[in-house]
């Protein structure tokens, strides 16, 4: 029987919610929430705490360490393997997914992207359920790249948990904001944890690595006196 969550409840993975309509908007439900016949009604299919967006977004905030892939989301992948026409990329999932030598802008049959084993790749979900396999692209609608595609070779990539990469792509992430006041970095988040950063130096880029490893488990004051004890060492 559904009952009606509240914000900040905790949710377990199976549990039928109903939630309150905004004005008559439609309940829209993201990460950790599906829809469940035609009504109000929602199912978890996560354990969390349940969260709210105005006017009526709906999603559960959980700690996954596995990576399910999503239709739509951004990943960085591993080029595995090369078989014929299709890349394997390893995206932390439980399973490769593919990925066309046709998926890159401008590639054609006799214009081949430059794609090796090991590279590092930028790519988007087009297809992502339980009974197919997960397909990337490297381009958008448009057959744009629009960012995507083969990640440089330089640099350093490293995992964070899957919370703390969705709070960096936050567009009023102050973490990013405040690391670009003290030295310009390039940098690339996965929605799948993997992060990679490159700064001028290698001690550069190493303690942005740093700092984005650590910043989960530091409050805001913390956060505020790491970044000003940094600011008086970094040169």
């Amino acid at each position: 029987m559904a009952r009606c969550a509240a914000v900040g409840d905790v949710v377990l993975a199976g549990d039928l919610l109903t939630f309150p309509a905004a004005h008559g908007a439609k309940v829209l439900c993201g990460p950790g929430l599906r829809r469940q016949g035609s009504g109000l009604g929602l199912a978890a299919c996560k354990s969390g705490i349940l969260r709210h967006k105005e006017p009526s977004v709906y999603w559960v905030d959980s700690q996954q360490k596995r990576y399910v892939p999503t239709k739509g989301e951004y990943v960085i992948g591993i080029v595995t393997t090369k078989s014929g026409d299709i890349f394997k990329v390893d995206v932390g999932g439980s399973e490769q997914a593919s990925l066309s030598y046709l998926a890159f802008e401008g590639a054609t049959k006799r214009n081949r992207p430059n794609v090796q084993v090991g590279d590092l790749v930028f790519a988007q979900f087009v297809v992502a359920n339980k009974d197919m396999e997960p397909e990337l692209v490297c381009i958008d609608s448009c057959g744009r790249s629009n960012g995507m595609g083969v990640i440089g070779p330089d640099g350093l990539l490293f995992k964070v948990s899957l919370n703390i990469a969705r709070k960096l792509l936050s567009p009023n992430c102050e973490v990013i904001k405040n690391l670009g006041d003290l030295n310009p970095f390039e940098i690339v988040i996965g929605m799948n944890g993997r992060i990679w950063v490159k700064a001028k130096t290698i001690k550069h880029t190493l303690l942005v690595a740093n700092v984005l490893e650590s910043c989960e488990n530091m409050t805001t004051e913390q956060r505020k006196r790491a970044f000003k004890k940094l600011s008086e060492n970094v040169p």
